[in-house]
């Protein structure tokens, strides 16, 4: 009997506990939030009125723009081999640099 009692009683004081993190106790600085992130982001902006200019941008021809970008979507389909990382240097009987003889050549 004095078990329940004490169990009821740890329920409604972990319930009450439960309740009052749900209550807002920080109405002043939730109305604040993101303010410091849109500041931070308006003085990285270069040109923030950048998107009102509906002038031709001009520089790079189409065809060289058609080839970045089509190598640019190449580059996906089979990423580059990655060597393993955990023998980088490991076995080499030198000063570090790599290629035949002096000064290492052109290849």
């Amino acid at each position: 009997m004095q078990i329940n009692r004490i169990n009821n009683v740890f329920t409604l004081a972990l319930m009450l506990a439960a309740l009052a993190g749900c209550a807002n106790p920080t109405p002043r600085l939730d109305s604040k939030f993101g303010d410091t992130v849109n500041a931070a982001k308006a003085q990285q902006t270069l040109h923030p009125e950048a998107s009102q200019n509906t002038e031709t941008v001009v520089g790079m021809d189409g065809k060289a723009a058609r080839s970045t970008i089509e190598r640019y979507h190449k580059s996906f389909e089979q990423p580059p081999a990655t060597g393993n990382v955990f023998t980088i240097g490991v076995g080499t009987g030198g000063s570090g640099s790599s290629g035949s003889g002096a000064g290492g050549g052109a290849r």
